[in-house]
């Protein structure tokens, strides 16, 4: 196993009663769940969607994004996922990272406080060069897209 990365974390505002920074639930864990950092509670109606505050600004260090990604149980039982999946937060942003949060179910649903809301992924990211030409080599699949190779 790699030795981990050190990403900085700076809590945006002050609170009485600081949440706890993320961390994994378990040893192999990708993912660290991202709370809510909100003031009293937010209701979510049917297709309501709102970016969720999670208190915190990263610095992640050149070479990485953190991803933000939806929590599965919250998207089974309540039919709550994020928008722009995964989000990226780029090694360069410093400001608030935020949740963008949509209710796709038929009821309400209503966030409290310090509520886990999605995860947060650092993953290595390769700079890459374009270039472009005429034609691309052949593959077995080709240009077949979605469904082309079955089911």
């Amino acid at each position: 196993m790699s030795s981990p990365v050190t990403v900085r974390v700076r809590r945006v505002r002050a609170h009485p009663e600081p949440l706890p920074l993320p961390c994994y639930e378990t040893a192999l864990a990708a993912g660290m769940d991202l709370r809510a950092d909100i003031e009293g509670e937010l209701t979510l109606g049917p297709l309501e969607r709102a970016a969720v505050p999670t208190g915190l600004a990263l610095a992640l260090p050149p070479g990485y994004e953190a991803q933000v990604r939806p929590r599965s149980g919250l998207a089974l039982r309540h039919g709550l996922t994020l928008l722009n999946s995964p989000g990226t937060v780029d090694a360069d942003y410093r400001g608030e990272v935020r949740v963008i949060l949509v209710n796709l179910s038929s009821e309400p649903f209503t966030l409290r406080r310090g509520e886990r809301i999605a995860q947060l992924v650092v993953a290595q990211v390769s700079p890459v060069s374009l270039d472009e030409v005429e034609v691309l080599d052949d593959t077995e699949r080709g240009a077949g897209g979605f469904g082309s190779t079955g089911r």
